[in-house]
């Protein structure tokens, strides 16, 4: 068992209000894979992915991040091996400029002021914006802004990094951009939420769909995707 993996065994899930947003599930990631996790609007994919980094909290089932199990004495350390992206960039973004929101995990995590900038350069350069370390964050367009989201992530040097709907809101030429950006990310495992499937064709060799809170099928992308009946139950676009 390698130690940047995912794995979750029987979780299960209720909001405050009784509903079950989570049955059973089971999930196993390899190092450096890329993993999508597609189903309809509702199905639980928003919220299996905050218990990753322990934003919520389950007392039903195991999730153990790179052979860490989550608890209160190692929530820090596997927040830091887990970069989340949220869907709307602007839930990630808070500083007027882009190198300060790219500094912002790093400096908290006590790094030294060289180490910070080199990572924010790092970062920066990995997601194709050095010019824009200077930039204000709120002139920027949507594309943009995901790019950022994603440095103010890759800055902490994350094992893994959950990406929630990465193309949502791009236009053709960002959301191209994006998926090659993703692609050329060799050291990260993805787990990657989306309703895109040609993003899920191009990257990801694995699908794993879930559905009313239960995985209802795992397996190779090139499979999943091409089984119209599968696809066309769970309310899914074969691409």
């Amino acid at each position: 068992m390698s130690h940047h993996t995912i794995h979750i065994t029987n979780l299960s899930f209720s909001y405050p209000d009784g509903r079950e947003a989570l049955k059973q599930v089971s999930l196993n990631v390899a190092p450096n894979e890329k993993v999508a996790l597609v189903g309809p609007n509702g199905a639980g994919k928003s919220t299996l992915m905050l218990h990753l980094n322990g934003i919520l909290r389950s007392p039903h089932g195991q999730i153990e991040i790179a052979g860490l199990a989550l608890s209160d004495h190692t929530l820090g350390q596997i927040r830091a091996s887990v970069g989340v992206v949220f869907q709307n960039p602007d839930d990630q973004l808070f500083s007027p400029r882009v190198d300060q929101d790219v500094a912002f995990g790093p400096l908290h995590m006590g790094l030294h002021e060289d180490e910070v900038r080199e990572r924010v350069a790092r970062a920066l350069e990995a997601v194709g914006m050095t010019d824009y370390a200077e930039r204000l964050s709120h002139h920027l367009s949507v594309g943009e802004k995901k790019r950022i989201a994603v440095a103010t992530v890759l800055s902490m040097d994350p094992k893994i990094l959950v990406l929630d709907e990465p193309s949502a809101g791009l236009d053709p030429r960002a959301r191209r951009g994006l998926i090659r950006l993703l692609a050329g990310l060799e050291q990260q495992t993805m787990l990657i939420s989306t309703h895109d499937m040609r993003l899920v064709q191009e990257l990801c060799s694995r699908t794993v769909v879930l559905d009313g809170g239960c995985v209802v099928a795992d397996g190779p992308t090139r499979e999943i995707l091409f089984n119209a009946a599968l696809m066309e139950q769970h309310g899914l676009e074969v691409p």
